[in-house]
This record gives C-alpha cells, structure tokens and sequence, in this order.
C-alpha cells in the first residue's frame, strides 16, 4: 500500500473541489476534436461526423488490483490504458477519457497525485485528452472508474460478430506473461505476509511484472493494420484470457474453430514461471487474462499481406459452427476449447 514518507495532506483539508483542480490545473488538451474539457458541467467534443465509440471500465480494489504490490502510478496507467485497448479493439485510436474516483481517508493528496501521475502518463503517450470526470468517498477502498471515447470512420470500426468461415485467426504479441506476473506478486506477497521481514524475489523477472502492472494497448496494431491495408474481420483484446475471447468472437460469428497449440505464442519468461508453478503453459495462455493483445480474424485473401508482419501471427483459422471451437494440440489431437478466464462474479456464482 502506498505509504507517505515525507508529506501526508489530508483530502479534507482541500475538499472535493479543491482536490479536482489540484489533479486537473496542469492538463493540456491535444485532439482536435476536443472542444472543452474540464472546468464546465460537460466536456463538449466534435465528432466532425464520425462515429463516437464509447466504452467504461470499473476497477475496484481487492477485486481488480492489489494496492500491496500494485504502486499508484503504475495503477494510473493501466487503468487508463485498459480502456485504451477497449478501443484499439475495434480497430480505433482512443480520443478522450473521463476519470472518476472513490476513495477513503486512507489516501492522502499525495497518493491521489501519484495515482493521477500514471493517468496523465498514458494520456500523453497515447494523445488521449484527459476531459472530465468525479471524485467521491469510498468506504470500501479505492474504486476507479474511467470512460474512453474514440471517434472514427464508419467503415473503419470492426465488431467481434464479423468472422466468416475460412477466415484466419491471428494474435498480436504473446500471452500469458501478465498472468505470470500475477502469480509471482501473489507468492511474493504471501511470503511477505508470513514473514514481514523477507525481500521479494524479483530479481530477472522485469518482462512479465510489467505486463502485469503496466500492460500497454495495442494502438500500433491498428495503425499497423492500416499501413498495410488490412480490415479485421472481427476483433476484440484478450483481457479475459485467449479461450474466453476466442469463444466470444465464435459465437457472435456464428462460427467454429480450430485453433493450433504450437502456433499459440508465449514468451520464455512466462513458459519458465507456469513451469514453476506446476502449470502447463498452455494453459497459462489460453485462460490467463489480462495480455490486452489483440485476437482478430483476417479473410484469407490477405495472407500474404500478414505472414512476414512480426507482431502478427496466426494462431488458426474459423470453421463453421457446427464444428465446434477446437484446440489442435501438439499431438495432433482435437480437442473442445474451455473458457476458464477471469469472471469477477465467479464466486457469487458458485454460492447460488
């Protein structure tokens, strides 16, 4: 948890108000599109007729984040960036977000700057204007809520139900190495809790604890896709794990899949820690969550448009739908894909 070494201000003394125009004083505005951003009752945004995309994230703590090893920034950024990918996921670049907080005594102004450090960061790095939103108290820790908005060409947005038989399914990046970091903080945060005095072990593992804490969205892909003039038939990002994604865009297509375990990418790092952990590593890519890459299905004809892009691969191709969602392993054998993803309503589900 975050804890003030030097200077704690408590929000009280600054109020709601004062504590908005304390985070908010130093925002620039960069998109065009933007008109007004924080200061009114409503940012006004001009479309310039295109279409608004809008989509909101819900991030609570103790269900979506851990502030034990989750530092406040690096918290910023994500949630920021989670949104992002929402986006990018229907082939668009993010315009605008509104961020709104809950938050209890606990967090100072200092924390909260931290925090908003980290949003302002991914704003600026992916030239997204940062044009409203709310704080309010909490009593249940810190909750954080962001909108994204997005503005394109009708033509140019792609939906999950847009597959067709014969098409290729393709990945961008490689998965599994956030969830490996979540498995190696959670272990690390369970010897802590045992033995106060102990040192996380962390020492080489900087590749999947970044995925974890501080993902990036995969803007690039879809500024990739354009350079080289290939429309997604479908797309959507991993967020809830390869297996759930792959399902999703399945059964809104109306469509199957065959889908190959030795074409599915995972880096070494990952495949090292689901080792360690007794874990198959296929497993750790299928149902990990939280890679944020991008899974998206491509009309055979653009083949030789993709085979030699490096941040593209293709992992299988759609079938119809009365062939089932099937997983090729690397024994040759089929068999029915599970989605065993993140569900954050899984427990309430299994009481019932």
């Amino acid at each position: 948890m975050f804890e003030d070494r030097i200077k704690r201000t408590e929000i009280s003394s600054i109020g709601e108000f004062g504590l908005i125009d304390h985070l908010t004083k130093s925002i620039e505005l960069k998109q065009p599109s933007t008109i007004y951003g924080i200061g009114d009752d409503a940012a006004v945004i001009n479309p310039e007729g295109k279409k608004v995309l809008i989509s909101s994230d819900l991030l609570v703590e103790g269900v979506h984040f851990d502030l034990t090893y989750a530092p406040l920034m690096h918290l910023g950024y994500k949630a920021a960036v989670v949104n992002f990918s929402d986006m990018a996921a229907m082939n668009v670049l993010p315009t605008q977000i509104t961020v709104s907080i809950g938050l209890s005594n606990r967090f100072s102004v200092e924390a909260i700057e931290e925090l908003y450090k980290g949003i302002k960061l991914a704003c600026e790095h992916y030239n997204v204007d940062l044009v409203g939103g709310d704080t309010s108290s909490s009593q249940s820790g810190l909750i954080l809520s962001i909108s994204v908005l997005g503005l394109a060409e009708e033509e140019d947005v792609v939906y999950r139900h847009g597959a067709h038989e014969g098409d290729l399914l393709c990945v961008s990046g490689d998965l599994g190495a956030a969830y490996a970091g979540l498995l190696v903080l959670e272990r690390e945060k369970s010897e802590f809790v045992a033995n106060p005095k102990m040192q996380p072990q962390l020492e080489g593992l900087d590749y999947i604890l970044e995925r974890q804490l501080k993902p990036e969205a995969r803007v690039d892909v879809v500024k990739l896709l354009k350079e080289i003039e290939v429309k997604p038939t479908a797309m959507m990002d991993i967020s809830d794990g390869l297996a759930s994604e792959i399902k999703h865009i399945c059964e809104q297509s109306n469509v199957g899949c065959s889908v190959y375990e030795n074409k599915i990418p995972i880096d070494q790092q990952a495949w090292d820690i689901a080792r360690s952990f007794n874990m198959d590593p296929t497993m750790l890519t299928m149902n990990g969550g939280e890679d944020y890459e991008l899974l998206f299905t491509v009309a055979q004809s653009d083949f030789d448009k993709i085979k030699d892009v490096n941040e593209i691969i293709i992992i299988g191709y759609m079938t119809a739908a009365s062939a089932g969602q099937n997983l090729i392993t690397k024994n040759n054998v089929s068999v029915p894909i599970k989605a065993q993803g993140w569900d954050s309503f899984s427990k309430e589900k299994d009481t019932d």
